[in-house]
């Protein structure tokens, strides 16, 4: 059957700001949703409150509505769009979830007629409801672990009585696994009880039988009107179950499954997604198996929606989720829609893995002083990464390596763990690093079996670690003269990088290199992702890279085989900004994007470098070629080496990308747009304060320290309060202000020990400014300013943090004009090519500069959408020299105000400090329109401006 010719015009709800739990997987699911719908002619109308995301982009949908997330919004869309025909609830989490449930009950799509499609309500309601679950589980003959469901503090007690410890709370209706906890003890039992209830919107609780030490799987399913149904990705998680999944190591294809015992699964799951409810659209099923020879299959939970492994099996496999989900919703069967990646198989085929993808979750404690760091069924990671290698040690070499936590790999870098007591604690009780303790155990030498018994992690892995170490231990007894061509070509193809192998011979990382490429002529061949095993010919250019022997031809000749064909176009290679986290999130994404998409404009050839699964820079199509790979630097350059750009843009990436510009520079590689010199001088406080004296500009007095001496003798001279930051950081790490000298004494102290041989900077803070920002575009001649935002929270509160309004609501016009002067000079000073923002503090009319960063900002996307206007198209195109600043017509167009609201997930932390400082902890963004200041929102939001500073 085609697609249902009754819908013309279909509402996609989206899932608001990222919070921890549900981040922008699911701005990659919408956007690819809305992208097929458009495809078949369908009017696509989109309510999201996000303005970081490219989902909100004015060009993803007919209309697009920056609005809160309520059923107040809805009905005012529906008013507005009478011919809506269907609302697409299942793109956007929990959150367009629940809001969807809520417009059911009150009515709303039944008074204005709108269908549901791509799930049904009783599905919703089935799996959402714990208790409706498992009777259905039962009756269907599916095993669940003994549970039961409690809704008062009493019941929940009495369950605890009849299974005994530990146990399982889990909340209903709720997102990453809120309220969850595994309660080992009676005495904190009552405690999570009550959260879970309190957490719960319908005051629900789910008590199980703790299966630890079980292993934890997940299953894609795609299922259309006909009842075809296919799997599309079976993930296994290297965690046990008692982990949330979110916060779990993932593998695909699973590892340690015997074939019986997956296709017992897969009938499983499939039964499980049919008798939920009569829908098309997609699922993700999650079981545990036990341990032993026996393999018993235990349900764990059904989502009837595109679910954060939805964007991992995707980007795994190749084949696009989201995309196909939307198809099926909107009636296509699977066997009508081509394999996006083939062109010339069905969507009903199954994808086959020829090589393996390690997930690693990215998480920001630092940002929560006091946090409890423990991993658990509450999710608390704040973005991911994913590498992709032809055995399970490349992939999760290549996982480790894109992490950016400073380290170069498994081992091999000096920075593990040698005590045994803390090596131990840290296997007992999960921790974010255990990936890399596991190494130092068996480094230290404390055998698997020890390690199994205490993580419960499957042996098969601790095996493939243990080869790891023995290799390390076998390179280390060699020196780089007498490496042999066999175990250099080992390493490699075990993820190791050149930087480790340096380590192990105790040489340069530039003496591997040259030894490995051109004496050794070892050298990375690219693979494509093609969904099918190479069994038919894939027409899609998403590559990932490996190392292979060579292949000797009968004539003698030697070769490796490389998928990845080098074009005669003039090419541009843009950086991402690898996973998310805080301080470094969705917003360097979205600008990346618009990045590339001007550069084909332009009539460049387009080549994306990222590793983060969630975000649609690494959709396949989005660039002319991806290369999946870590933003680390031996992964780029062999990558530049192999397709010769004419350049590298490096400041839409945000830091991860910046922090390359040095190396790339040295390299003899061009950077587009501001030179490696003018992002150093920006950075270089000493040097960039004397380009503002030149310029008469003023700043706050400063000093830089690099001792705690040095710190204490500079306070002398500048007066508490201070600010005290160190340089080459984003999102405010490790800034604090100090206001006496025990404070400072104690604060560098830390620093030092945190980020070794750094500068700091001791800024006299302006105690009671107003903070304001601008964001330009400059040519090198010509500036023009995008937006000026005036920050509702006075000066020492993050910029990511505070309540942005565009524009300022009350800056005079001398101080205005002052903002513009200073921004304009400052950019040409610093020789800006393409985009800068500069951040400034207001006091007795008097305008200081805080800092100016030649790059994209976190706040470029929401002045874009303020506006509308693309910014980024226009910048990159400057970057390029392929556009001047005056050849653009600007017409920015706004009725009153824009405000810029962070969103926080300290629920994730309940003993966390939640004072704001200088130190950004905000994980998301929402945007909000004001027709004037007498706006009550803006009423409230002014009088809590003071509310949480904190120093």
């Amino acid at each position: 059957m085609p697609k249902r010719k009754d819908l013309k015009s279909i509402l996609l709800i989206g899932s608001g700001p990222i919070v921890i739990g549900q981040a922008c997987e699911f701005d990659y699911a919408g956007s690819q949703s809305l992208r097929s719908l458009r495809e078949d002619g369908i009017e696509t109308i989109l309510i999201n409150s996000n303005p970081a995301t490219i989902m909100t982009d004015p060009s993803m949908a007919d209309h697009v509505y920056l609005k809160p997330l309520t059923t107040k919004s809805i009905i005012e869309i529906l008013k507005e769009h009478p011919q809506i025909d269907a609302v697409l609830p299942t793109m956007g989490g929990q959150t367009a979830l629940n809001l969807c449930i809520e417009a059911d009950e009150k009515g709303i799509w039944k008074d204005f007629g709108v269908d549901l499609i791509g799930v049904d309500i009783d599905a919703i309601n089935i799996t959402e409801d714990r208790e409706q679950f498992r009777e259905l589980m039962l009756k269907i003959g599916v095993g669940m672990a003994p549970q039961a469901t409690a809704t008062s503090f009493l019941k929940g007690k009495e369950i605890a009585q009849e299974f005994g410890f530990p146990l399982v709370i889990r909340a209903s209706y709720t997102l990453g696994g809120a309220g969850a906890s595994i309660v080992y003890k009676p005495e904190d039992f009552d405690e999570h009880l009550s959260r879970g209830l309190e957490i719960s919107p319908i005051h629900e609780v789910m008590i199980d039988k703790a299966l630890l030490g079980w292993k934890e799987y997940e299953l894609e399913l795609l299922r259309d009107d006909n009842d075809n149904v296919v799997i599309i990705c079976a993930i296994e998680n290297m965690d046990p179950m008692g982990i949330h999944t979110g916060d779990s190591i993932t593998v695909a294809p699973a590892m340690t499954l015997s074939d019986r015992t997956y296709q017992k699964m897969r009938d499983m799951a499939i039964h499980m997604m049919r008798s939920i409810g009569d829908f098309a659209g997609g699922c993700n099923v999650q079981f545990a198996v036990s341990p032993d020879d026996e393999e018993d299959i235990i349900a764990i939970e059904i989502n009837p929606r595109v679910s954060r492994s939805s964007a991992l099996a995707s980007k795994a496999t190749g084949y696009p989720i989201a995309k196909i989900a939307t198809k099926l919703a909107i009636g296509y069967h699977l066997n009508e829609l081509e394999n996006q990646i083939t062109k010339s198989t069905s969507a009903l085929f199954e994808p086959t893995l020829d090589y393996v993808i390690v997930k690693i979750p990215r998480w920001n404690f630092d940002k929560f002083e006091g946090s409890d760091r423990t991993l658990g069924l509450q999710m608390k990671s704040v973005g991911e990464v994913m590498g992709i290698g032809r055995s399970f040690q490349e992939a999760l070499h290549k996982a480790t390596q894109s992490l950016e936590i400073k380290r170069n790999g498994l081992g091999a870098d000096g920075k593990g763990y040698t005590n045994y007591d803390q090596i131990i604690q840290k296997l007992t009780i999960p921790s974010w690093d255990r990936v890399f303790v596991i190494y130092d155990a068996i480094q230290l030498g404390i055998p698997l079996s020890r390690i199994h018994e205490i993580t419960k992690i499957d042996m098969w892995f601790l095996k493939q670690y243990e080869e790891l170490h023995l290799l390390e231990k076998e390179i280390s007894t060699f020196t780089i003269a007498t490496l042999t061509k066999d175990l250099m070509l080992e390493a490699k193809q075990k993820g190791f990088a050149d930087r480790q192998i340096a380590h192990m011979l105790d040489c340069y990382e530039s003496e591997v290199h040259k030894k490995r490429t051109e004496e050794m002529n070892i050298n990375r061949v690219y693979k494509l992702v093609d969904t099918c095993a190479a069994e038919f010919k894939a027409m899609t250019p998403y590559y990932y890279s490996t190392f292979e022997a060579e292949i000797e031809k009968p004539d003698g000749t030697r070769y490796v085989e490389n998928d990845s064909i080098v074009t005669d176009r003039k090419k541009i290679v843009v950086l991402g900004s690898g996973p998310n986290r805080i301080g470094q999130g969705i917003e360097f994404d979205y600008c990346c994007v618009h990045g590339v998409l001007a550069a084909a404009e332009c009539g460049y050839e387009t080549i994306m470098i990222n590793c983060n699964p969630e975000t649609v820079s690494t959709d396949f199509d989005t660039a002319d070629k991806l290369y999946f790979e870590p933003v680390f630097w031996e992964h780029i350059y062999d990558i530049i080496r192999h397709e010769k750009p004419e350049g590298v843009i490096v400041q839409l990436g945000g830091q991860t990308a910046l922090k390359l510009a040095e190396k790339l520079s040295k390299y003899g590689i061009k950077i587009i747009g501001t030179s490696f010199e003018a992002l150093d001088l920006a950075e270089d406080r000493g040097s960039f304060s004397e380009m503002l004296k030149e310029n008469n500009i003023p700043f706050p007095q400063y000093g830089i320290a690099e001792t705690a001496d040095e710190a204490l003798a500079l306070a002398d001279e500048l007066d508490f309060p201070l600010l005290v930051r160190p340089s080459y950081v984003l999102g405010g790490q490790g800034m604090k202000i100090v206001i006496n000298k025990e404070e400072l004494e104690s604060h560098v102290v830390d620093l030092l020990r945190k980020i070794p041989n750094n500068k700091l900077l001791l800024d006299h803070y302006l105690d009671g400014a107003i903070e304001a920002e601008a964001d330009a575009i400059c040519d090198g001649e010509d500036v023009y300013i995008i937006g000026i935002m005036e920050h509702i929270e006075p000066c020492g509160i993050h910029s990511g943090d505070s309540n942005a309004t565009l524009p300022p609501f009350n800056l005079g016009e001398f101080v205005m004009q002052q903002i513009k002067d200073h921004t304009k000079k400052i950019a040409l000073a610093l020789n800006t090519v393409g985009l800068i923002n500069i951040q400034f503090a207001i006091k007795d009319d008097m305008v200081y500069i805080i800092e100016a960063n030649p790059r994209a900002s976190r706040t470029v996307p929401f002045i874009a959408k303020a506006y509308k206007e693309p910014y980024v198209n226009y910048a990159t195109k400057v970057m390029l020299g392929d556009k001047k600043v005056k050849d653009f017509v600007f017409k920015p167009e706004l009725k009153g105000f824009a405000i810029k609201q962070p969103v926080f997930s300290f629920n994730k932390f309940p003993n966390v400090n939640k004072n704001l400082g200088p130190e950004m902890k905000s994980t998301g963004e929402s945007i909000l329109f004001i027709d004037s200041l007498k706006d009550d929102q803006f009423y409230e939001l002014y009088g809590r401006r003071k509310m949480y500073l904190s120093k």
